[in-house]
Formats: C-alpha cells, structure tokens, sequence
C-alpha cells in the first residue's frame, strides 16, 4: 500500500513541533506526507484544548474528511493531541469515523497502534501519561524539521494547577527532558539548516534536569556556531529566576523580546486564577531586565472578564498595558474549560467582557503600531526565513518576533541581515534589504 499522511494542526507551537515528530516517526512505517486531503489513507488531527469550541472544530474537521471521501475508501482517521487527552473515549462513541484517539504522552506508540489497528480492525484509545518514554523514543530518531526556525521541547506538562487551565490534566506533570539529549537534538537541527531555535514548554523556565535549568540550556545553545538565534516559550513569572534573568546580561543570542504572561494586572484575581504571583513580583523581573538591557521588550497573555474581575480589576490590568507597553501580546475573554475549577465560576455579562476586551485590545495594538513605527528609517537586524509564494519579496523576523517583508535574494535565506524600515502596520515591517543597496551602490 502507497502509504500517505495528512497532518493538521491546531494550537501551540509545542503541538507543532509535535506534528512534525509525530511525522518522523510514522516514516519509520513507510508513511510520507501529502498536502493533499483528497489524496491521502491517512488523516490526523492534531488538536489544541486551550481555546473556546477546540471539541467541536475537532468534529467539524471530522464531518469535513467524512464529506471527502463520501465516494472513496475511508482514510484511517487519528485524534492526537490535548482533545484526545480529554475526550478519549467519549470521541469514540460521538464519532464512530474516528478510528485512533491518542494522547500527546504517548506519541511514541503511534506506529504500533497504527499496525494494530490495520490488523485488528478495532478502535484504540491511547491516553496514558508517560512522558519518560515519548521521549525516550523519540530520542532514537532524528528531528527531520529544516525551517530557518524551529522548535524544540525541553519541558512538558504542569504542577502549575491554574484555575482556568486544562494543562495539567492534558499534558501531565511537569517532566524535563535530560539535557545531553536536547542539546544532541539542537545540533541536529542546526545540521538541517536551523538557524533559529524556540526551547518549547508549557513552563518552559521551570526546566530543571539534575543541575541544568534554562538557563544552562541557552548558554550551551549557544555555542553552535550554526545558531544564530535563541527564544523560548511559554514562561512563567514565579520561575523567572536570577540565573535566567542574568543570562540576558551576556548572551549575544538570545533575543530581547520576553514573553511573560501575566493574565491580569489585579492581585485579586491573580489569586483567583490561582497563579502564585503578584503584580509587584512582575513589575520587579520587568525593571531588573529593563536595567540588565534596555532593548528588551515584553509580550504577554491576558484573559479579560475572569469570574470575579469589577471594574477597578479590569482597570488594573489596563494601567499595567499603558505603563509597561506591551508588544506582540495576546487577549481573551474567559471561557470555561471542563474539568478545571473555574468552570464552575459565574460569568461576566457578555456585553460587559466583549467592551472590556476592545479596550484591552486597543491599547495593546496602540502599543505594537507604536512599536512598529519608531523602528521606520531605521535598520534592524532580520532573520531571513523564506521567500514569499507569488512575488520577489522575502520574509523574515526582527529581534522582537516581528514579521519583516523585503527585497532579497534566496542566498539571504538563514543570515541575519540589515533592512531599513521604510513603513509599518500593526503587524508588519516593510523595508529594504541594505546589503543588497550596497552592492548597488558600489
């Protein structure tokens, strides 16, 4: 059988990087990939459990494969990821067109299940928690991903147990992958052409195997020469600790942009939500970064109308987005996931949340236009990523994870080169590629 794969993902990044070793193992079984739905015998859903309705889009993809293939042999069918966790059996019996639900802890049975379920016929459930071993297994084969910048694991699950969050019980306890095994996992990347690395984890800077934390990941990274940049995602205030904090001070890879989620700026609610930090704990991490570096900028999450939040709530997280001017950040309305305490919380009236979000919003996209506008006629450094489909423009990433299109060539593709920003959006720079303005000149 011409075996075909067809892989999509929802969510995070950490279920991206997931596909594509969820991708590198099945070629183990003689599977390769097609972008082609029509043309495939294999269709798997990976899917994300973060966000309001993620159940229902997962049986609306499923309603969408099963109108395909009306008139053709049904294709096997695989749930993966946080869904999977949390529904396991239960998508079974809704959708009987779902042959293998299986959980992002157990990636590393997918071949075996697969050839069970050939040979049985017989659906299959796989949820168990057994981070050790996923990685483990995947350890033994290599990451095949060659994007100028791509991610890396090195921290899953946690013991976090915010109120609102459904991680702990999708993703398990916090496990931190040995760290010989990362940096073995980095050099292969940098071997592809990888030129930028995201360390992955839900609380990515709680990593912690033996003496290694984060830290001492970034510092090792480091020294590939292949490597031309460094980020990492998704922290956590009460793990942002001195040693992480001082790697800013001397590390010429890592970039200047912090991703930091704080959800509110009130103390009350931060309490509510269960976080485990207060706001002057987070103003103090952001005056010792802004002191170590000046350039250094923040981005973070925010959750709007959280059961509980009045008035001067709200008006708290909205003063803590004028003063520290948040860029590239993101916002929500709180919406109850099961299982988690807050989903027995009272709502917030809908007209109240949605004219609280648009207030939230606007200030945090005043922030990023003015971001975006100071760097106009002035040039920054950009890593090249790839060609734009359809025209002669290239795109890259400036320091601050902003989106950059300009003049280039494909010998640009994975250096850091100069643009001279001529205009900008809320989203985006536009600019010149100056190296090549040099060439012209000369």
């Amino acid at each position: 059988m011409n075996k075909k794969i067809y892989i999509k993902t929802f969510g995070c990044q950490m279920n991206e990087y997931d596909s594509n070793r969820i991708f590198d193992t099945v070629k183990e079984i003689g599977f390769s990939k097609t972008e082609n739905l029509n043309d495939t015998n294999c269709f798997l859903l990976n899917t994300c459990h973060i966000r309001d309705k993620a159940k229902e889009k997962v049986y609306h993809e499923i309603g969408r494969v099963k109108k395909n293939f009306k008139s053709k042999k049904k294709p096997l069918v695989i749930v993966a990821g946080c869904v999977a966790q949390a529904e396991n059996e239960e998508m079974l019996k809704r959708e009987p067109y779902i042959d293998i639900v299986i959980g992002p802890q157990a990636y590393h049975k997918i071949n075996d299940k697969i050839e069970e379920y050939l040979n049985k016929q017989k659906k299959i459930e796989e949820t168990e928690f057994d981070a050790i071993s996923k990685f483990d297994y995947l350890g033994k084969i290599k990451n095949s991903a060659s994007k100028v910048s791509s991610y890396l694991t090195v921290q899953e699950g946690c013991d976090k147990f915010c109120h609102f969050c459904v991680v702990p019980f999708t993703r398990g306890p916090e496990y931190s992958r040995p760290f010989n095994k990362i940096i073995h996992e980095a050099r292969t990347l940098s071997e592809n052409g990888v030129r930028e690395i995201i360390l992955l984890g839900q609380n990515v800077n709680a990593y912690n195997n033996q003496r290694y934390r984060l830290s001492n990941l970034i510092l090792e990274i480091e020294k590939i020469p292949e490597i031309k940049r460094i980020r990492y995602t998704t922290s956590h205030p009460s793990d942002m600790s001195e040693d992480l904090i001082n790697v800013y001070k001397n590390s010429k890879k890592l970039m200047p942009l912090v991703h930091l989620p704080v959800q509110s700026g009130s103390d009350k609610i931060l309490k509510l939500m269960n976080r485990k930090h207060l706001i002057s704990d987070y103003i103090k991490i952001y005056e010792k970064l802004k002191t170590i570096n000046p350039k250094i900028q923040f981005s973070s999450d925010f959750i709007v109308a959280y059961p509980g939040e009045d008035e001067r709530d709200f008006e708290a997280t909205y003063d803590l987005i004028k003063n520290i001017e948040f860029v590239n950040s993101f916002s929500f309305i709180f919406s109850p996931r099961p299982g988690t305490k807050a989903s027995t919380f009272k709502l917030i009236d809908e007209k109240i949340s949605l004219m609280r979000l648009k207030k939230i919003q606007t200030a945090l996209f005043d922030n990023q236009i003015s971001m975006n506008k100071s760097l106009e006629n002035n040039e920054i450094d950009v890593l090249v990523e790839n060609k734009i489909d359809g025209g002669d423009k290239f795109f890259g990433r400036s320091e601050y994870m902003t989106s950059v299109i300009f003049n280039g060539s494909l010998d640009d593709v994975g250096k850091v080169i100069k643009v001279k920003v001529n205009k900008s959006n809320q989203n985006t720079l536009f600019g010149e590629n100056m190296s090549k303005s040099e060439l012209r000149v000369a």
